[in-house]
Order: structure tokens, then sequence, then C-alpha cells
């Protein structure tokens, strides 16, 4: 069993919000490649040069993140095999702590029980997620057509 505890997060400043604009443009547009792997540079404290290799995938991955704080959303990254707190889940789900619990014993969602502490594997929960959106578009889509059908003065 691998559990996270996520770290606050904390929304970029303003520096880091145009920092990470530039940086995913100039990214994304040198990641066409095919290789599996990138060599980059990284200048320490002196401004003296270091060369990496890294997976390209990662670097793909930096190019989400660097999406994400440009539009000034803080960002964690979480392995989706990771197991989450009630809490964490809560917060991610953005529903109270005791409202997830009671969906867990419903069955709404799969859990495991470590001694009396219940924990949710980060992919169950973003498939959940998926999920409830998708059934919150499909049910906005159905409201949408009724109010056409009934000339309620909605357009489509």
């Amino acid at each position: 069993m691998v559990t996270h505890h996520l770290p606050k997060t904390i929304p970029p400043l303003e520096t880091e919000v145009e920092a990470a604009v530039q940086g995913q443009r100039e990214l994304a547009s040198l990641l066409s490649t095919k290789f599996e792997t990138q060599r980059i540079d990284i200048f320490d404290k002196e401004d003296k040069p270091h060369t990496l290799v890294l997976p390209t995938s990662a670097l793909r991955l930096l190019v989400d993140i660097l999406g994400e704080l440009a539009i000034g959303n803080a960002v964690k990254v979480v392995p989706v095999h990771a197991e989450l707190t009630t809490q964490e889940a809560a917060d991610l789900l953005n529903v109270s702590r005791p409202h997830l619990v009671k969906m867990l014993e419903e069955g709404g969602l799969p859990f495991t029980k470590t001694g009396r502490h219940r924990r949710i594997r980060f992919s169950d929960l973003m498939a959940f997620k998926q999920r409830r959106e998708e059934e919150s578009q499909a049910a906005m889509e159905a409201l949408a057509r009724q109010a056409q059908e009934l000339g309620m003065g909605y357009d489509g």
C-alpha cells in the first residue's frame, strides 16, 4: 500500500504564471519529436549548465503542468496507484469528508480500510469523478432538450 499525503497547494505567483505561459509555449513546440528521451540544460547557481537526459513523457507532463500554472491553477502530481485519505479525496471531489464517507459506505466508490482509516485509490477516485462529470453533462443536455421541446425560450 502506498499512501501519499498531498501537500497544501499554493496558487502560483504572478511571475510564475508569466514564466509558465512562455515555458509551456516553447517546450510544447520542441516536443514534436519521436525520441523517447530528450536532453535539456539546467543552470546551477553559478550559471553553469548541466545537461540532463529525461524521458519525453516527463517533459510532456511538464507541458501540462505549465499549462495549469499559466492559468493560475496550483498543481499536484499524484501517482495513479497512490492511496488517499478521505479528506484528500473529498477535497479533490469538492465535497465534505462526511459526504464522501457516506458515498463510500453506500458503495459508490471502492476503498480499503487500514485499521479504522479508509483509503481511496487515486485512479478509482479519478474514474469516479469522470463518470460523475459525464452523468452531470448528460443530465444538463436532457434538461436543455426538454426546455426546447416545451418552448421555454431556449434555442439550442
